[in-house]
């Protein structure tokens, strides 16, 4: 039976209600829809396809109380009803010639050793970082410090892709080569920031979600159209201690999630999904675990739901941390072990690789981090890397400061390359971090006078 088709649920023999004086016809066989003209829609639970006995009842009723008034019972026949498709149908709507692209995309960005440079702030976030140390926030000092990001020499010996802002596809290099077409150049696969602003829910407290999904689609197409792979969509989630995130914010993010991953792959583009639980609180690193590990499994049930393709799409999430107030401390050896458990709990061995963001991190804790968690993986099927905008970048600021407005892009390209081979050795568990890197400290007490 191909999933693609459709099915109706076809009543044998009638079955007569001595409570009510109806005839229920049962569920018997599977055969082709037939009926022509709209059919009742089928009841569904939860998205699993199956049909509502309640709605069988009241369809085959029909007309029933002028019967039981008349003191006769309905008697006839078979009813049939139009299935909907079946949730975790796995992509059944894309050709074989889609999900081969899907996942050539995939494989070219979940290489051992290689990693993403997140390059898609926008004009805002970039120009704040601009400001704090001098530099005048305009579209060719971004295109210039792109530029550098992407085509330093050897970057490519790190890097299989780059998330770009908007702004950024249509801008070109020196050359006048557009940027997606120079990276494609060099191996290293152009994606895209599809989602729009952040908007809190009313009454959550300050849980948010990500604007965007109504109209992207027509973007999807957009982007693939200037060159664009692949797509990342970020949904940020808080814990609060007054329970932050709400389970209303984690199932309206992750099916947002599932709903763009659904979208991406229909326009020819492989999904990066983003659940990213931001550092800030004093929770503990077992409490992390917790709401991690119901993050992810809510967001991977939405896109098996929804139908998505897992094998052409890539996870990219906050590493597992505690709060960065947490008064406890906590080695690097338990953090990594953290990430692991959630990782064997909830993640699906269909997708093919994580990258996780920065977020907010040194680089130094962040790659002392992933290299612990590569160092302690045993079977797992994953690719887990990096992609990283924050950690960074942040050095390569420090080196405009007192410069008068001026970006030392060679020496920024310099340190940026020392930067990705760290990345890179740490994505192979093959990075020698110095002695309590990537361990959680409590934050110090300011001693009040």
């Amino acid at each position: 039976m191909a999933m693609a088709d459709a099915w109706a649920f076809t009543a044998v023999a009638p079955i007569a209600s001595s409570r009510l004086g109806v005839v229920a016809p049962p569920v018997s066989t599977l055969s082709p829809a037939t009926a022509t003209g709209p059919t009742p829609t089928q009841a569904t639970a939860g998205g699993s396809g199956i049909l509502s006995a309640s709605l069988l009842l009241a369809t085959a009723g029909i007309g029933s109380r002028r019967a039981l008034r008349r003191g006769r019972v309905r008697t006839s026949g078979a009813v049939a009803l139009k299935a909907v498709r079946r949730a975790c149908h796995g992509g059944a709507h894309l050709s074989a010639e889609r999900k081969l692209w899907l996942e050539s995309v995939v494989k070219a960005i979940c290489v051992p050793g290689k990693g993403i440079t997140a390059t898609d702030e926008g004009p805002g976030t970039i120009g704040d970082r601009f400001a704090k140390v001098g530099v005048e926030n305009n579209a060719e000092n971004r295109r210039r410090y792109r530029q550098m990001l992407y085509e330093t020499p050897g970057v490519n010996q790190y890097l299989s892709a780059a998330i770009l802002d908007p702004e950024t596809i249509y801008q070109k290099n020196e050359s006048g080569v557009l940027f997606p077409e120079a990276l494609s150049a060099l191996g290293i696969v152009p994606g895209i920031k599809p989602h729009l602003k952040v908007y809190e829910l009313p009454g959550t407290g300050g849980d948010t979600v990500m604007q965007g999904l109504d109209s992207l689609a027509a973007r999807c197409k957009e982007y693939k159209a200037a060159g664009c792979k692949f797509a990342k969509w970020r949904s940020p989630l808080t814990i609060t201690a007054s329970g932050s995130p709400t389970d209303l914010a984690i199932k309206a993010n992750m099916e947002d999630l599932a709903r763009y991953a659904l979208i991406c792959q229909d326009e020819g583009l492989v999904p990066i999904v983003e659940p990213d639980i931001v550092m800030k609180g004093d929770h503990t690193l077992e409490t992390a675990v917790e709401v991690n590990t119901q993050v992810q499994s809510t967001l991977y049930k939405a896109m098996l739901d929804h139908g998505v393709y897992m094998e052409g799409s890539i996870m990219k999430t906050n590493l597992v941390n505690p709060g960065l107030s947490c008064p406890t401390s906590y080695t690097v050896e338990q953090i990594a072990e953290a990430n692991l458990a959630v990782l064997r709990r909830v993640m699906p061995m269909a997708v093919a690789g994580v990258n996780f963001l920065s977020g907010g991190q040194s680089l130094e804790n962040a790659a002392a981090r992933l290299d612990a968690i590569n160092k302690a993986k045993t079977k797992e099927p994953w690719n887990l890397s990096f992609s990283w905008s924050w950690a960074l970048q942040a050095p390569l600021f420090k080196l405009c400061d007192g410069r008068g407005g001026e970006m030392p892009l060679e020496e920024m390209g310099a340190l940026y390359l020392k930067e990705l081979e760290m990345a890179s050795a740490a994505a192979l568990g093959k990075h020698n971090p110095k002695d309590g890197e990537g361990s959680h400290c409590p934050p110090k007490e300011v001693a009040v006078a």
